[in-house]
């Protein structure tokens, strides 16, 4: 494997494994993260870094209180003449959050950085610097990259729990040495408050870390906030923030279960005072858009939207869909017609344009739910379908009509390597679509693989549909409902590209890293 080494990413992290030792808290509370200065801005929440590109990366960051951004890059980890780039004033009106972009980067690089926190009314007094790492995308195709996917935190009510040290496949993920972490969706539950205790079957108690925000279903701007920060309370994943740089996209729990726009709440669900689905996601996306560092949704960023396309060098275009925000309602999707589908018609013909475009050997599709396997919505008191898939395994019908447009415009303009990746179901799987076993069959056969959760409660696989001609070559699910992290099944993926063949290789893991199922996949062909 043609993959550039790390050298001295474990110890520059070092002074972010020091700062993290001092945010641990105490058990069973939910306390904030304890700051080491007292009277000066300090970055409890750990930092991150999003969307890097070959020159520039976004740095995040959250302040206890009023302060300056400033982050300080470096070649090594010594911090000797180091690049000084002033950010945004972090205050109210974004939670205290805020983002840098480091401009000017060189390509293929380790980058060294820290950001301190500078006291608005007098620059001299700043925080106790917190360090990260990151490596900017290379533009030699010989370097390779490695990157991980999942999705799926602290669902069904399993939060951070004390008593197993957390979200500990963060350390597991941390050891691959990823170039970056695609997250598939639902980042938060803000539909799924966190008790103190919940039963086991086996008789045994789970405990967890609890908060204000997380003790009900998230209405205001305040308790999505809370949502997004109570993650940021495991140590795990702050020391895997500081040393990976995330690509993110969201689902709808970010929200609430299985919502659409322009969906009214019933007044039967009285957990909810605020009925608008579009209020919700409004405040929801607002909250997102603070807690993550993302290129399209940054203050001032003119898209304001959450698909994108990043380019990874010769070897890969990750396409981040949104198939959340533009879909039509959820229904039985039987309808012979569909125009606005999962994407909407404008997220859908950007995706094309920019599949035409790209010349990378590799276009992985990060989709936030899967295309054949049949997600239904049992919300609505009817057959209503959450996802693509609708059971039918006939001729396309419903949203399935959008995917059968875009799988035949992938065949016909000859696209290569396409790779299709997921999340959202709670198991790990890998299907084959094959137009051999299809009701529709004009287009080119392609594999789509489906991991997680990341901390959330494990289901049984999904059913089927054939339409597109799935085959279910691998798949691990428990044969219970909400299976907790202590059962196990909890999973992420990896896929690794050779600098040298060009070979694509996925390997679907469990949370200790385990191997569970490898596949590789040859370039240059249409689909794959």
């Amino acid at each position: 494997m043609s993959h550039r080494p790390l050298p001295g990413r474990r110890s520059v992290l070092r002074g972010s494994l020091a700062a993290s030792a001092a945010l641990t808290l105490p058990a069973g509370l939910g306390a904030a993260p304890a700051f080491a200065r007292s009277g000066r801005p300090e970055a409890g929440w750990g930092v991150q870094t999003g969307d890097v590109t070959a020159d520039s990366g976004l740095v995040w960051v959250r302040s206890d209180r009023p302060a300056r951004m400033i982050v300080e890059t470096s070649a090594t980890e010594s911090f000797r003449n180091p690049r000084r780039r002033h950010g945004p004033l972090l205050g109210a009106g974004t939670d205290f959050t805020g983002t840098t972009r480091l401009h000017g980067l060189p390509s293929g690089e380790q980058i060294h950085y820290r950001v301190l926190l500078a006291d608005p009314d007098d620059p001299r007094r700043t925080g106790e610097p917190v360090t990260g790492t990151f490596r900017t995308v290379s533009r030699r195709r010989r370097d390779g990259v490695r990157f991980l996917w999942s999705g799926d935190l602290a669902g069904q009510g399993w939060g951070i729990n004390p008593d197993l040290g957390g979200y500990r496949i963060y350390d597991a993920m941390a050891k691959l040495d990823p170039d970056f972490f695609l997250c598939s969706g639902d980042n938060i539950y803000a539909d799924g408050p966190i008790t103190a205790t919940q039963a086991l079957p086996d008789g045994g108690t789970w405990r967890n870390i609890t908060t204000e925000e997380k003790s009900k279903v998230a209405e205001t701007l305040a308790e999505y906030r809370g949502n997004f920060r109570y993650n940021l309370l495991d140590a795990h994943l702050r020391r895997f923030n500081a040393q990976v740089p995330s690509v993110v996209q969201w689902d709808d729990h970010e929200v609430r279960n299985n919502w659409y726009p322009g969906e009214v709440i019933a007044s039967t669900d009285t957990r909810y005072t605020e009925k608008s689905v579009d209020v919700l996601a409004a405040r929801a996306r607002r909250a997102f858009s603070e807690y993550f560092p993302l290129s399209t949704l940054r203050p001032g960023a003119k898209e304001g939207r959450v698909y994108r396309v990043l380019h990874q060098g010769p070897l890969l275009d990750v396409f981040v869909l949104d198939m959340r925000t533009y879909r039509n309602a959820n229904s039985p999707g039987d309808q012979t017609t569909d125009p606005q589908g999962i994407l909407g018609r404008e997220q859908l013909e950007w995706l094309k344009r920019e599949l035409a475009r790209s010349r990378a050997v590799w276009k992985v599709i990060a989709a936030d739910m899967p295309l054949g396997l049949v997600v239904p919505d049992p919300m609505e008191g009817r057959p209503n379908v959450e996802a693509v898939a609708q059971g039918d395994p006939g001729a396309p019908l419903g949203r399935e009509l959008q995917i059968a447009e875009l799988l035949r415009f992938v065949k016909h303009r000859r696209i290569t390597g396409t790779l299709w990746l997921t999340a959202d179901v709670h198991h790990t799987s890998a299907q084959h679509y094959q137009p051999s076993r299809a009701a529709f069959t004009d287009f080119e056969p392609f594999w789509e693989f489906v991991s997680g959760p990341l901390n959330a409660g494990a289901f049984p696989a999904s059913a089927l549909d054939g339409t597109f001609g799935p085959e279910r070559v691998f798949v691990k699910a428990p044969t219970a409902s909400n299976v907790s992290p202590a059962g196990g099944y909890q999973f992420f993926g990896e896929v690794d590209i050779d600098g040298d063949s060009g070979e694509l290789t996925v390997r679907l893991r469990e949370q200790d890293g385990t191997v569970l199922f490898t596949q590789t996949l040859q370039p240059g062909r249409v689909g794959q």
